[in-house]
Order: structure tokens, then C-alpha cells, then sequence
């Protein structure tokens, strides 16, 4: 299951929630606690958006343009909607940014806290991600937790951008 949307993604979204996830916690971990909560929203989604287009466009060089036609309607569609979970990731992160800003928390504790939703996010993604590729035991451990440890190095390059 898709932690955002709750539908089972492709290999293509799942590897798009996941490069979107560690995006997200890549902009927190540098801009945040200086900014407002509410421009630290925009500067995600922002930098969200222009990863997820340059994606697109990519995507369409190696797959259509190389091969000499450009995608049908049908392909685009296909395409859109699976890397679009590159922008989808950041929804948690996102809401859980919003609601301490509207609480009042200061900005360096709402990026923490948006961050630390990352990193679960990132948790999920590769427990899903083990369990579709039919991982157990050790196995699915170890990718829960290299997907978690993408996680916490954004916490540890945060923490030291913070102090």
C-alpha cells in the first residue's frame, strides 16, 4: 500500500515515494528552522514539483524521443501518474509541518517534527517495499532499515546544519 494514497504503487511510484521522501527530508533538513513553516511548505512542494517535472521530462527523452515519437496520451497518463508519488511523499511531512506551525511551535521544532515524519514515512516505505518483493525475516528487516537510515542521515545533516 501507498503510505499517501492507500493504493498498491507500481515499481516505478514506489520508487518515486521513495526518492520524493528523501527529497522532502533533504529540504527540511537544510532549510528548515530558519524559515516559517508556512514558506518552508512552499519551498518543498516547489522543489518537489521541479524534481517531479525534470523526471517527466527525462523520462520522456530516454523512453519516447530516443525512440523517435513522443508519448501517447495513454503513455503520459501512465507516466504522470506513477512519478507523481515523487510529489505525493510529501504529504505527511507536509501536514505534520502545517499543524505544528498552526500550533505554534517554533520553526527549528516543526521542521524536526516534519522531518521525523519523513523518516517514518521512509520506514514504511521499505517495510511496503520488502513485503512486495516478498522479503521476510532478516531480509525484510534489513530493508526497512536502510530505507530508515536514509531517514536518519537527513536528521543527522539537520542537526548539523542547526547548530
Amino acid at each position: 500500500m501507498n503510505v499517501t494514497t492507500g493504493a498498491k504503487p507500481s515499481r516505478r511510484a514506489r520508487a518515486a515515494g521513495i526518492y520524493g521522501t528523501i527529497v522532502t527530508a533533504s529540504v527540511l533538513a537544510t532549510a528548515g528552522g530558519s524559515l516559517r513553516p508556512s514558506v518552508l511548505e512552499v519551498l518543498v512542494f516547489g522543489t518537489l514539483l521541479v524534481y517531479w517535472l525534470a523526471e517527466v521530462y527525462a523520462e520522456i527523452l530516454a523512453e519516447h524521443i530516443h525512440a523517435g515519437r513522443l508519448p501517447t496520451g495513454r503513455e503520459l497518463r501512465g507516466l504522470v501518474g506513477a512519478t507523481w508519488h515523487l510529489v505525493a511523499a510529501s504529504y505527511i511531512p507536509l501536514l505534520v509541518l502545517a499543524v505544528a506551525g498552526l500550533v505554534g511551535a517554533t520553526p527549528k521544532a516543526a521542521s524536526f517534527l516534519a522531518l521525523a515524519a519523513a523518516v517514518v514515512v521512509l520506514i514504511v516505505h521499505g517495510l511496503t517495499a520488502g513485503r512486495a518483493a516478498g522479503l521476510t525475516g532478516w531480509r525484510l528487516t534489513g530493508s526497512t532499515a536502510t530505507a530508515g537510515l536514509f531517514g536518519i542521515a537527513m536528521v543527522a545533516l539537520k542537526a548539523l546544519v542547526a547548530h
